[in-house]
């Protein structure tokens, strides 16, 4: 990443978690890290180490993680960081009883000059090439103007997770929310939450997406809402290009079968579909003609209407044709599923499974947060 350029792509785990260990160790200011999960081990204990030798030279170092995510650490693994001075604070603990609501964010900013956003959570699981090992995903570099809206954004989560309001508060509007900014394209951060209906990530998409004549994603757990769906089949019927890879190694499976329960309809309506075989997907990438969306959500249900979560849209002709790119790469380790043998490949009890686990997903999932949600309110 120059000054001319302030982008750079990590397709893999190495990469990603090398450079961030790089960043930290070369950090004079600040260190703001934001993770849905962290685990124990490689590379996690690197990035901890790290962090203390930051605040031991003086770095202010904030960790924030999510309580449900990160459950697994031992309750004294950060306790050389905050001994050499660092803060640590988890996102709704258990004791607070707000379970449905994670920080699903993914991000990390240095000195408030260069910020990291991605779908890669800190654990021995990604680590690797995503295609002989290690689960494949994607993150994103950047300097600029939206790293001061990136820090101001972890200061909003990092002061929320320090109260004990059982009231779960909204986001503001960041101040570079602006779709078609004066002075030529920004890349522009966008938020999302509980109770929100309309998010600065759905406001912004729905308008890319009807307009795009071109459009690559790549979901990790696909799900979306029906107003995204009828916006891809409408495009995909009038003839534009609408390219898409999910899963077909996942963790989650009732996830993948939920997603599995779309695929006739939008195969009917022109969409191309692949499924990621080499190794388990947890990539998150939109492409809309020259706009990249990346960031921690996934086009599903729980990201787009429940979860806190983050993106950066950035309008950008080069950066657009790298990400082209990334989709391409992955498309040899797919399989393209066809509409005339998709609905035959599958038996009677595998649709009910489907069926049932996008009922479970897309309507008593969102339900349950609505009902939790009032009884905070």
């Amino acid at each position: 990443m120059n000054a001319s350029y302030p982008y750079q792509w990590y397709t893999t785990g190495d990469a990603y978690y090398g450079a961030l260990l790089a960043h930290i160790g070369k950090a004079r200011n600040s260190v703001r890290l934001e993770m849905y999960i962290y685990m124990a081990g490689y590379p996690g204990d690197s990035i901890r180490d790290a962090l203390r030798e930051a605040a031991r030279r003086g770095v202010r170092v904030k960790v924030l993680l999510d309580a449900f995510g990160s459950y697994e650490l031992p309750s004294d693994y950060w306790t050389p960081l905050t001994a050499a001075g660092g803060e640590i604070l988890f996102f709704n603990p258990f004791s607070d009883g707000r379970y449905a609501f994670r920080d699903h964010r993914k991000l990390l900013v240095i000195d408030d000059t260069t910020a990291f956003v991605s779908g890669f959570n800190i654990t021995g699981l990604e680590t690797g090439d995503g295609i002989t090992r290690g689960w494949r995903d994607l993150g994103l570099s950047l300097s600029g103007p939206t790293v001061h809206d990136l820090t101001a954004s972890f200061d909003r989560m990092f002061s929320m997770a320090g109260t004990a309001n059982r009231r779960l508060p909204r986001f503001p509007l960041p101040t570079r929310f602006r779709l078609t900014p004066q002075g030529g394209p920004l890349p522009v951060l966008l938020t999302g939450g509980p109770g929100q209906r309309a998010t600065p990530i759905k406001i912004a998409l729905f308008r890319d997406l009807r307009q795009a004549n071109h459009i690559r994603i790549i979901s990790a757990y696909f799900l979306p809402t029906r107003r995204v769906r009828r916006a891809l089949i409408r495009a995909a019927r009038q003839g534009r290009d609408v390219r898409i890879i999910t899963a077909g190694k996942t963790d989650v499976a009732l996830a993948r079968h939920a997603g599995r329960a779309l695929y006739q309809q939008l195969l009917q309506a022109g969409v191309r579909i692949y499924e990621y075989e080499a190794q388990i997907l947890h990539t998150k990438l939109i492409i809309a003609d020259h706009v990249v969306y990346v960031g921690s959500a996934n086009l599903d249900t729980r990201s787009l209407n429940i979860n806190y979560e983050l993106l950066v849209r950035i309008e950008d002709q080069r950066l657009a044709h790298e990400a082209r790119l990334i989709f391409d790469d992955y498309l040899p380790h797919s399989r393209l599923i066809v509409r005339k043998s998709w609905s035959q490949s599958r038996g009677w009890w595998e649709k009910l499974v489907e069926r049932f686990s996008h009922f479970l997903l897309a309507r008593v999932d969102p339900l349950f947060a609505r009902r939790y949600l009032r009884k905070l309110r």
